[in-house]
């Protein structure tokens, strides 16, 4: 089954025939919100909803570690993250849809890891390449097949939030390689890793990051750039089911 993580904009997703839904309880508490199952063409699809529905959850509110857990529990196999995020990288453009290939980790205080506590075993995961090449080749080809540009590889940085980021802090960013940023790729990416479920972000860049662009002196969101960015990312998850 295949599992999609819907970010700011994409509270529902395009395209799935819902058949029901479900509340999952974990051992590390409830997920955002009920889990939504369904299909796209002859593919099964469960949605959630990572900062809950009506948007109620802030970065740093998730229950990461339950809203993984319950996808696992229920048979997932893969993953396909979808996210906002600034561009700092100059052909990082509000609208561009990106396909980041590494990700950079500067939150804090977050539940990070299942591997914790007197009775679990400390496991090293690898997290040497942090998205699944063949999710990642997945994505670029569905992309492709639907004639929507999508941008291979990028640094997606992770801060802490809610509050967006000083121009000082987006020029650190930069300075350390960093192509886009969000407040939501971590700790996930790495809890996914950790249940060894293929995990790849879908990103779409919905504004400059502080003091780039039009975010030079207060940051500037698009409405147009994430309207028609949400309808792309449906029309390449939708075709991806499909192929």
């Amino acid at each position: 089954m295949l599992a999609i993580i819907g970010g700011r904009g994409l509270a529902q997703l395009p395209g799935l025939e819902i058949t029901h839904r479900q509340l999952i309880r974990t051992p590390y508490g409830e997920p955002s919100c009920p889990l939504t199952y369904g299909r796209i063409g002859m593919q099964g699809v469960v949605f959630i909803a990572r900062h809950g529905y009506g948007h109620s959850l802030a970065p740093h509110e998730i229950n990461y570690r339950a809203n993984l857990w319950a996808l696992h529990s229920q048979g997932v196999r893969c993953i396909i993250a979808v996210a906002a995020v600034g561009g700092i990288r100059a052909d990082m453009v509000p609208g561009t849809l990106v396909l980041p290939h590494d990700i950079i980790d500067y939150s804090w205080g977050r539940k990070h890891t299942f591997f914790e506590g007197p009775d679990r075993p400390v496991v090293h995961a690898d997290f040497t390449r942090p998205y699944c090449p063949q999710m990642r080749a997945r994505l670029l080809a569905s992309a492709a097949q639907s004639g929507i540009a999508l941008l291979d590889g990028g640094v997606y940085a992770t801060t802490q939030g809610p509050r967006l980021e000083s121009s000082a802090e987006i020029r650190r960013l930069e300075g350390d390689g960093c192509d886009i940023v969000g407040q939501t790729g971590m700790p996930e990416a790495a809890l996914a890793r950790e249940l060894d479920m293929p995990y790849a972000h879908l990103c779409l860049v919905v504004n400059w990051a502080a003091g780039k662009g039009e975010s030079d002196e207060k940051i500037a969101f698009d409405p147009a750039a994430m309207g028609q960015g949400v309808a792309s990312v449906g029309t390449v998850i939708e075709t991806l089911c499909r192929m």
